[in-house]
């Protein structure tokens, strides 16, 4: 019996051990050490643009602080993307703050600028202003960043990035990650790279990255004994989980690569297929990571829906998913406030993940032409095409 395909799986490079051991043969197994170092160095370099990098326990963390480091907390809101994962909006709950979201547009998935813009006008009319913008580079897709970035410029509104999903994936060239007044990475083990659980604050300010890591350790006032002014957090990423991410930096540009790839072989096996659209780029400024490959089905084109091929796949051992249900659309953010005109309830009736880890190769391709080729007779594809 052929193994299940998964959607997205941990792919190791072969030098974390390297790391790991080195750890243990200095007892640096704890929330510091040369691997954290290391690892928050290789980052900066990588990101580029002037770029300071503190390493969390999750991307979750990281944006909880990052919300904290703004004063946010009770009566505030803010502005947040709907078609996303729950760890974008969860930390606005955190701090006490309302979520308000907002709608996508069709062509990268992400933050809509023009529903941004009547949300903004609508606060602004009302004496209200958000106290952040968290835009999120869904599935890899870098957002419309000239124009959000000049909105939250225009009404001073600190812009927020979850590049969760975007490492690796550039705007105009620059890293995302590297726009906002700061950013948040994830390394979960269904990511680009993998930490087994971590994530990561980014920001172009120096004292910012100082400030995240003081609250990440219990904020522990300078004393002898344990002195403490502020709340703090127990959010820092272990010396052994930094040394995976060392070894999974080795790696990085060739897990990009494999993702799009990915892509590229979704591409040609649909390419004959009326209905079903494979999500890219709309035009060279965008470079996607390609992190998770996803489609949408029409089905009065397809004559099918895309429950319908996620169950063809399923039956076959091959797990793909829907997309994220919008945050607007949650039990648990009922009520709250939405401006758009409901593109992304329609990404996600329609919208499905396809397998995408970098550790699939023509024998995995295969298997999953195979089980489309059931529904779809005329998805063309072949281990040379």
């Amino acid at each position: 019996m052929n193994p299940k395909i998964l959607l997205s799986t941990p792919h190791m490079g072969g030098n974390e051990l390297k790391f790991i051991q080195k750890a243990f043969t200095d007892n640096w197994v704890a929330p510091l050490g040369a691997n954290v170092n290391g690892f928050e160095s290789d980052l900066e370099e990588y990101l580029g643009n002037g770029s300071h990098v503190a390493v969390m326990s999750a991307g979750t963390a990281a944006l909880h602080l990052a919300l904290v480091m703004l004063n946010i907390g009770a009566g505030d809101e803010v502005f947040c993307q709907s078609m996303t994962f729950a760890a974008s909006a969860n930390p606005i709950a955190y701090v006490g703050a309302r979520p308000v979201f907002i709608d996508s547009e069709k062509e990268t998935w992400n933050m809509c600028p023009e529903a941004l813009r009547e949300a903004l006008e609508s606060r602004a009319k009302s004496g209200r202003l958000p106290k952040a913008v968290i835009v999120v580079h869904l599935y890899g897709m870098p957002a419309k960043m000239d124009e959000l970035t000049a909105l939250c410029e225009e009404y001073n509104v600190p812009l927020l990035e979850d590049a969760a999903e975007a490492l690796g994936s550039t705007y105009k060239g620059v890293k995302c990650g590297t726009f906002g007044k700061m950013a948040i990475l994830s390394f979960n083990g269904n990511k680009i790279i993998t930490t087994s659980g971590g994530g990561a604050l980014v920001t172009k300010d120096q004292a910012l990255k100082k400030k995240c890591i003081f609250l990440s350790t219990q904020a522990r006032d300078a004393a002898a004994h344990y002195e403490h002014s502020q709340i703090g957090y127990n959010y820092r990423l272990s010396n052994i989980s930094a040394g995976i991410g060392r070894g999974q930096m080795e790696v990085l540009d060739e897990r990009v690569a494999a993702r799009r790839r990915n892509q590229a072989f979704y591409s040609e096996l649909f390419k004959d297929v009326d209905g079903i659209e494979v999500f890219t780029e709309p035009n060279d400024d965008f470079f996607s990571n390609h992190w998770l490959t996803s489609i949408l089905v029409d089905p009065a084109k397809a004559g099918f829906t895309r429950e319908d091929m996620r169950l063809k796949l399923l039956n076959r051992g091959i797990e793909s998913r829907p997309l994220w249900k919008p945050m607007h659309m949650q039990p648990v953010f009922q009520g709250s406030d939405f401006f758009g005109s409901g593109v992304s309830e329609e990404l996600f009736r329609d919208g499905l993940c396809m397998p995408s880890g970098s550790n699939l190769g023509p024998e995995e391709h295969e298997r999953i032409a195979e089980g489309v080729q059931c529904l779809v007779p005329n998805a063309a594809w072949s281990p040379t095409a």
